[in-house]
This record gives C-alpha cells, structure tokens and sequence, in this order.
C-alpha cells in the first residue's frame, strides 16, 4: 500500500495551527480575552507549536518517500 499517514495529519495540524495561530495574531491587543490565562496569548503559542508539528510531518512525508523495491 502506498498510503502514507503523514500526509492527512501534516495537512491537519499545519491547517488547525495556521488558523489558531491568525487568530491569537488578531485578538493579542484584546487583554480581556486572555485574562484568564494569566495575559498569555495561548492561541498564539499552541498554534506556533500546532503548526512546526505538522510541517514537520509534512517534511517527514516528502522526505520520506518510498522508492522502488531493488534500487
């Protein structure tokens, strides 16, 4: 099978990650909004993280490839 999993999750995470990490982009003047996180904009941070992960595993998939058997 020529299936590889880290295409669908690189795809996933560096799509959820870019989102949240716009979003803690657009609301990190908004103080009221992260109050309850002690002023850390946790949007920002996660989506940082969210995002090197699934570039990571994108990479790992390009990089990754299989080649023909006997080669």
């Amino acid at each position: 099978m020529g299936l590889d999993i880290r295409w669908p999750i690189g795809l996933m995470f560096t799509l959820i990650g870019a989102l949240l990490a716009i979003y803690g982009l657009v609301t990190g003047s908004n103080t009221a909004l992260y109050q309850s996180s002690l002023g850390i904009n946790i949007n920002l941070i996660w989506g940082a993280v969210l995002l090197v992960f699934g570039v990571g595993m994108l990479l790992g998939a390009i990089t990754g490839a299989k080649k023909p058997p006997g080669k």
